[in-house]
């Protein structure tokens, strides 16, 4: 994915607190409250997600509850999940920010809808799984918490052989 940006280069929207995130304009995905981004991680210069999600109309028990929920998914290192890098509020915009592992052909969803391949019964979305085409890793992202904190410190129990 070109995002319209290099490492060396001034030409992006937003970066974050740190300076290590830079945010591109192209939208990547997103629903009613949540917009996901193309960005690029200036330090290992790697490209990323940025998933802005709006906080405005969130009470402060629901936004404590999202702050528990990514300072969980950072903790979290496990295989087949996508690995969550970085989190943080922005006060002034009413946003929500997190900076995730990207994968290049999407969501499975999208995957299918783009190459028509079989599909097998599961009890995950399709929206929560990406695919990176080039390489045929498939990995799951977008946990909940309510998955999450219900389940033991070893997560591998969530994923299945296939």
């Amino acid at each position: 994915m070109d995002f319209g940006f290099c490492e060396d280069s001034n030409e992006f929207v937003e970066k974050d607190p740190t300076g290590r995130y830079a945010r591109s304009d192209e939208i990547l995905g997103g629903g009613a409250v949540k917009t996901v981004f193309g960005a690029f991680d200036e330090v290992d210069g790697v490209e990323a997600a940025w998933k802005q999600e709006n906080v405005e109309h969130v009470s402060p028990q629901q936004l404590e509850r999202l702050i528990s929920e990514a300072r969980l998914l950072k903790s979290l290192k496990a295989e087949y999940i996508i690995k969550f890098y970085d989190f943080w509020i922005d006060d002034e915009k009413k946003n929500l920010n997190l900076i995730t592992e990207i994968f290049v052909s999407g969501s499975l969803s999208q995957y299918c809808k783009k190459h028509k391949p079989s599909i097998i019964h599961g009890y995950l979305k399709y929206d929560n799984i990406f695919v990176n085409g080039n390489n045929g890793e498939v990995k799951i992202g977008d946990l909940g918490l309510a998955i999450a904190m219900q389940q033991p410190a070893d997560l591998s129990d969530l994923v299945t052989p296939a």
